[in-house]
């Protein structure tokens, strides 16, 4: 064992003299399709967990002894490193600028913008008045101050704060239980008072008609599905429903279109879409079907004073193609094609203007940003140089301009901020993410590698290191991944990362199949019966970057969250001696049985993404070939540690305790197997700003405990 590896050698050694708690087995036989299966730890999903999701103080006494006892042995087990995580706190808070504010924008007569204040873990929400120069003038006026708001509360996530057309009201909604069950209310911005609570079971997604007095909303039931959608007067205690969704497979949200002519209502589930359009004029509007759900067709519309623009896979276009349709009549019948299907080239999203039709492409797993003139049909590109890189748009409050707005990073780059003038190619930098403590980014390197995979598809890996690392094979590597439902990862700026890497970690990012990071064939690649693909293609990176000589044998920490869990629970399942570590967060490892329980929240539209195993007997056996808690086995692992949030509707917490309860049964080993469960928090863990960085920071003092990187405090 190498110097650099041994310092925290006497720190697992001494964790490992604790003796962790005992999770009694309660073993359940589960008949399915034909087959059966032992479940030991089913115990520990509550049956009122739908309860439990509104009020955690409902949680079965056993359950929670369970969770609590793996809180007090995780916490006894990280208590020396305690100095270490302090400090890696205090770097990652010392690298934001703590009273930041947005860049405002601009929307007639007044300039919107949120700010933090120094120590705030919320923002502020606040609006200047604009001059007839179009210049912010006047002084401030606070509209919402989510400190105060969140006040006495442990929990408190704002997802939504939207003013009205005529900047009288706002509607704003809140989740302070982490259930994402969301209090939707509208406030009064001349008193600062709250006039109406539209429902404390909201989905979160509103908006406002043209009249100002009306909301569109999304209503959640008791399964946390968002299967309704209301419109509501101000004025009335009553609301409409304007449209149900009967099948539990497709989830609702509103929106409105870019110059503001249609209320979109959008059903879809991970494949399909569904869009109904309300005038936004007429509070009264009936519904204008603009296709009917087929089964593996996607859409979505962008207006531009040229047409309406659909982005849309139809036909076989795998990378998506562009149509053109009236902004009066959108109707799948009206569509023409505008910009045809180019393998390879992925239309990710649109942007529209009055005048311009704004695209973002990825080709090798790069984003670019084209401008078109509707008027004129000419278009050019956006170009950036580095070897790799995100991108983000907006198109701010405004539909008469020819100003766009974009977001520019890399994981050396901090977030720069750019006001681009469509008509005439200006570029001005508006904002640039400020470093309080300093950063230096030619201290830093970025790469773009592209690996093979075991059947020869080749793997984007972007990595992050020092410019001083020998790449000798020495240096510990965390490599995340995600790898389903089509998100491709962005290679961002991360103020967390930089804590590891400037111990001498590298970080790297596999973007693996069943994102769509290499274009929508990359995403089909890696789901259903190619879902395989995501783990052997992690997997493969982490072997690459070994024969790169970035890393070695077991100086890998694999981390992922969510979905991403399940890529590293079943990588270490597979490959269990690449790694010296695997961090799930949140993570979805109970696969089988979660997606054979439809009373789950978001089980039915999973089918899609996994398969269905309570019909399809191969899904079955696919989906159990798999799922990290049915293929535990008896061999040596790596050291682990699971988070969960008890409130979490998304991967429910008995997944990663089960999870955590199975591995340490079956190991052979000695390592660590920990536990964390934040009891007031969901599946986006804690809500402060900082309170989030705290977790994280947990998450990485672990990382450099078992890569040999840690010291006590």
């Amino acid at each position: 064992m190498s110097d650099s590896h041994s310092s925290s050698l006497p720190l697992i050694e001494r964790a490992a003299r604790f003796s962790p708690p005992e999770i009694e087995a309660r073993p359940v036989t589960v008949e399915q399709l034909g087959g059966t299966r032992v479940d030991p730890y089913a115990w520990l999903r509550d049956d009122n967990w739908q309860q439990v999701m509104r009020d955690p103080s409902l949680l079965r006494a056993d359950v929670r002894a369970v969770l609590e006892a793996e809180n007090d042995y995780h916490n006894e087990v990280m208590r020396p490193l305690a100095a270490l995580e302090e400090t890696i706190f205090a770097e990652m808070r010392g690298r934001i600028r703590e009273d930041d504010s947005s860049v405002p924008s601009r929307d007639r007569e007044w300039f919107y913008y949120s700010r933090f204040r120094e120590g705030g873990q919320y923002p502020i929400f606040a609006r200047r008045p604009a001059d007839d120069r179009g210049e912010i003038s006047g002084e401030e006026i606070v509209l919402f101050d989510g400190d105060a708001e969140a006040e006495a509360r442990d929990y408190f996530r704002l997802v939504a704060f939207e003013h009205s057309p005529d900047h009288r009201y706002a509607a704003w909604a809140v989740d302070t239980r982490g259930s994402e069950y969301y209090s939707i209310q509208v406030r009064d911005l001349a008193t600062g008072k709250d006039i109406a609570t539209l429902t404390d079971e909201g989905y979160g997604s509103l908006v406002w008609a043209t009249d100002s007095r009306t909301v569109y909303w999304v209503w959640r039931d008791d399964s946390a599905r968002p299967k309704r959608v209301y419109r509501q007067a101000l004025d009335s205690a009553e609301r409409e429903l304007v449209y149900e969704e009967a099948d539990d497979g497709f989830f609702l949200s509103v929106d409105r279109s870019d110059g503001d002519t249609w209320i979109l209502v959008e059903s879809g589930d991970h494949t399909t879409s569904e869009i109904r359009l309300y005038d936004a004029s007429d509070a009264g509007a009936e519904a204008l079907l603009v296709a009917a759900r087929e089964t593996g067709v996607e859409y979505g519309l962008t207006e531009t004073g040229d047409g309406m623009f659909v982005l849309t896979n139809q036909d076989g276009a795998i990378d998506f193609k562009i149509m053109r349709a009236p902004v009066a009549d959108p109707r799948r019948e009206n569509w023409e094609e505008f910009i045809g299907h180019r393998p390879g080239v992925y239309l990710t999203d649109l942007l529209g203007f009055e005048h311009w039709l704004v695209r973002v492409e990825e080709a090798n797993a790069l984003p670019r940003l084209i401008v078109r003139n509707v008027d004129s049909g000419r278009e050019y590109s956006i170009d950036f140089d580095e070897q790799a890189y995100a991108l983000g748009m907006s198109g701010g409050y405004e539909f008469a301009t020819d100003e766009i707005r974009f977001t520019y990073q890399s994981p050396s780059t901090p977030r720069q901020t750019w006001d681009f003038d469509m008509a005439t190619g200006e570029r001005t930098l508006r904002k640039e993410q400020e470093i309080p403590s300093g950063h230096d980014r030619s201290a830093y390197t970025v790469r773009r590698l592209d690996i093979s995979a075991r059947d020869g598809a080749r793997v984007p890996v972007t990595v992050l290191h020092r410019a001083d690392v020998a790449l000798d094979g020495s240096a510990p590597l965390l490599l995340y991944g995600y790898g389903s439902y089509g998100i491709s990862i962005p290679a961002a700026f991360s103020i967390s990362n930089l804590s590891l890497v400037d111990r001498g970690m590298i970080f790297a990012i596999a973007h693996v199949r069943g994102g769509t990071d290499k274009g929508y064939g990359w995403y089909l690649d890696g789901k259903l019966d190619r879902k395989m693909n995501t783990f052997n293609d992690f997997v493969d990176a982490g072997r690459a970057l070994i024969e790169a000589g970035y890393t070695r044998t077991g100086r890998i920490v694999a981390f992922g969250g969510s979905a991403g869990g399940l890529l590293v629970g079943a990588a270490m399942n597979q490959a269990p001696e690449l790694f010296a570590g695997v961090i799930g967060a949140v993570p979805f490892v109970d696969v089988l049985n979660t997606i054979s329980d439809a009373s789950l929240p978001l089980t039915p539209p999973e089918w899609n993404e996994w398969g269905n195993p309570i019909r399809d007997r191969s899904a079955y056996d696919r989906i159990r070939s798999y799922s990290p808690y049915d293929q535990v086995s008896a061999q040596p692992y790596p050291h682990l540690l699971a988070t969960a949030g008890l409130t979490d509707p998304r991967v429910t917490y008995w997944e990663p305790a089960k999870w955590v309860a199975r591995v340490r049964e079956l190991r052979t080993d000695n390592g660590l197997t920990l536990l964390r469960t934040n009891m007031g928090a969901g599946h986006g863990g804690a809500s402060g700003r900082f309170d989030s960085l705290r977790e994280r920071a947990q998450d990485y003092t672990f990382a450099l405990l078992v890569a040999g990187l840690a010291e006590a405090g």
